[in-house]
């Protein structure tokens, strides 16, 4: 699968979806994901990831809006060039679908900014036979 990236506000966000068969059954529009996030700090500030904010699309239908704190149950603090990388995963009922949305920060002075993450497709290869 392909990589998606994009840099907003000196944070860089990196994704690399890809399909997970043995949890998926085509019979039963069950197409599971996972999805690989760097975030990347390029600027001097010290950040931290407050919360994320998904959409998250089965065909062209939004099946889910995901809003919380942090990301897999932390609120990683990014110093100056550094990075951070999690997995995740999601489901949908379509062979092909997309994310996307936005992580909010808060920087070293308080303030607070939202940086995009990417659309990135989901896009499970049906075998034919």
């Amino acid at each position: 699968m392909d990589l998606y990236t994009q840099t907003t506000q000196q944070i860089k966000i990196t994704v690399k979806p890809a399909p997970i068969p043995e949890n998926s059954d085509p019979e039963r529009s069950v197409f599971a994901f996972s999805y690989t996030i760097r975030i990347e700090n390029t600027g001097e500030e010290v950040v931290q990831l407050l919360e994320r904010h998904w959409i998250i699309r089965s065909a062209e239908s939004q099946i889910a809006e995901v809003i919380g704190p942090g990301v897999v149950g932390l609120q990683p603090i990014l110093k100056g060039r550094e990075t951070f990388e999690y997995t995740s995963g999601a489901v949908i009922h379509d062979p092909v679908g997309s994310m996307e949305g936005s992580y909010t920060f808060s920087g070293a002075d308080g303030r607070r900014f939202r940086v995009t993450i990417p659309r990135f497709d989901l896009i499970y290869e049906m075998v034919l036979h």
